[in-house]
């Protein structure tokens, strides 16, 4: 099948297809006769697989890491499972930075009394840093 078709079938862009096949995440799979990439089931439940993967936020080089040891049929499963509980922690840290964002925007979002008046806590929160830079 083409591009296009293995877009279709497997979610995945034909640009990020293109992509994936630059960074050699994926395999270039043979050209036909007519010198177009030619894809083969293989290529799009392997498509599949890493856009899975990338909907629940692994990155590029652990789809990598993810992809090798899905082909490794000697693989541990301990191997599969630390990625995961990395990727886990890693999603625990981003979400105590927004928890802590939220935070912030919420007391200064309270603090602004949100009328005709100039004074805006928020942007003196913003400029705070900015006002120390151009003093110093």
């Amino acid at each position: 099948m083409n591009i296009g078709e293995a877009a279709t079938r497997s979610g995945v862009p034909a640009k990020t297809i293109r992509y994936y096949e630059d960074i050699s995440l994926i395999d270039a799979p043979r050209r036909g006769t007519n010198g177009y990439r030619d894809y083969s089931q293989d290529d799009v439940h392997t498509l599949r697989f890493i856009a899975h993967a990338r909907g629940l936020g692994f990155t590029v080089a652990q789809c990598r890491d993810l992809l090798a040891l899905y082909n490794d049929r000697d693989r541990n499963s301990a191997d599969v499972k630390q990625i995961a509980r990395d990727h886990i922690s890693e999603i625990d840290r981003k979400i105590d930075e927004l928890r802590s964002m939220r935070a912030t925007l919420d007391r200064l979002a309270r603090k602004c009394h949100g009328d005709e008046r100039p004074d805006c806590p928020i942007l003196d929160e913003l400029s705070a840093d900015i006002a120390g830079e151009k003093e110093g």
